[in-house]
């Protein structure tokens, strides 16, 4: 109620005026809280390619395998081997080896410019190559363990000639084909199945599933070499083995020396074995 005598006491009416100028004050009884920090993305496989990427790489290997063999079979049998048939020519082992170390550099290529122009980052950091140093010595050695796998057939029904004895028949040709065995020939192979693959099924199903279904194709593109599904299952055990290499040390130098210590065992025990690769009958179960 106003009084006339103490004109302060009586309230001051709100107008539009006053309620811009007033600062508003608010009140709370609920404890302050500080913004909370967002959770750190669980670790996993993440890459920044697609299994489109993967599927493309794969479609140009087989493409280019294809394309340039045709080319240097053609090239050959015109200039080098004119009195041989179509099919001797072509099945040369160092042809066969020529036409695979182009179509390897063309898809290396390929993979860095997709990695570097396409989703511009750098090529080996991004398919966590993070070579072990020192300790590869050791993963060198887990290659070479891999070889009893290889016991395993003994107990499986396995072929006495294959395909691949082809590039065993003379010693320099055998030496060519070691020589890509454990060079080339791995450090493709784990690019594209280590470093690219198996990132991909792994960060769609998990690490396990990630593990066994980078296996399978890997194994699987070897039947041509040996024309023997106990072949096949044996090389899947070792894609297993290597993948796994691969998971555990998010490394895919650590699974290529593992397959280069593999691949080198294999052919130092077949040399020592036939003579420097001039019995290749003596091998047995070493090369399948």
């Amino acid at each position: 109620m106003s009084s006339p005598e103490n004109p302060q006491l009586d309230p001051q009416p709100l107008n539009s005026e006053t309620q811009l100028s007033a600062p508003l004050v608010t009140y709370s009884l609920l404890p302050v809280e500080s913004t909370p920090t967002p959770p750190a993305p669980r670790a996993g496989e993440n890459p920044i390619w697609s299994g489109w990427d993967v599927l493309l790489i794969a479609a140009l290997t087989l493409g280019m395998v294809f394309i340039v063999q045709l080319a240097i079979v053609f090239g050959a049998r015109r200039f080098a081997y004119p009195h041989l048939s179509w099919a001797d020519v072509a099945q040369k082992p160092v042809l066969a080896l020529i036409s695979e170390f182009v179509a390897y550099v063309v898809v290396a290529l390929y993979m860095i410019l997709l990695l570097e122009g396409k989703y511009h980052t750098r090529f080996w950091p991004a398919i966590r190559w993070n070579w072990p140093g020192p300790a590869g010595v050791g993963l060198v050695g887990i290659g070479a363990l891999m070889l009893s796998l290889d016991m395993l057939g003994r107990f499986l029904p396995m072929p006495k000639t294959t395909p691949f004895d082809q590039f065993f028949e003379r010693p320099m040709d055998a030496y060519l084909t070691a020589a890509f065995a454990i060079t080339l020939g791995p450090l493709m192979e784990e690019l594209f199945f280590r470093g690219f693959m198996y990132p991909v099924l792994a960060r769609r199903m998990g690490a396990f599933w990630g593990i066994i279904l980078t296996a399978l194709p890997f194994g699987l593109i070897h039947y041509v070499q040996y024309r023997s599904w106990s072949a096949v299952f044996i090389i899947v055990l070792v894609g297993v083995v290597l993948t796994t290499v691969r998971a555990l040390t998010k490394s895919v130098a650590s699974s290529f020396l593992a397959h280069v210590g593999y691949n080198a065992t294999l052919m130092a025990l077949a040399a020592w074995a036939t003579d420097g690769f001039r019995h290749m009958e003596k091998a047995g179960v070493l090369l399948f």
